[in-house]
């Protein structure tokens, strides 16, 4: 049987219930979004980002995008372009994802 998006845990957007990233792409979950918690993603589906700008962020001037979920426009966090600071280039092409905007949805599937 051959695994899909589906068959594996995921977040989903508390509003719509769009799945919007794999549990396998997290990177981590100690960053701040504008609303509280947020977490760091290799990759994101079913969104659509928002113009670029230079973002002053807690650990100093980030170009970035706002990210909204392509089933109810809801503004869920932002895209990395660039990073003006050396030691945070690890974020570019990352997503933020704002916690509250998340549900983490396990859907396993038991085999016979």
């Amino acid at each position: 049987m051959e695994a899909t998006y589906h068959d594996h845990p995921r977040f989903i957007c508390t509003n719509c219930s769009a799945v919007l990233a794999l549990q396998d792409e997290l990177i981590s979950k100690s960053f701040s979004g504008r609303e509280g918690r947020g977490y760091l993603m290799h990759s994101a589906i079913n969104v659509k980002l928002g113009k670029k700008e230079d973002r002053p962020l807690l650990t100093g001037v980030h170009t970035v995008a706002d990210v909204f979920c392509t089933g109810c426009s809801d503004r869920i966090g932002w895209y990395y372009h660039r990073a003006a600071d050396h030691s945070q280039k690890y974020k570019e092409g990352k997503y933020l994802l704002e916690q509250e905007k998340l549900v983490k949805e396990n859907n396993w599937i038991l085999g016979d």
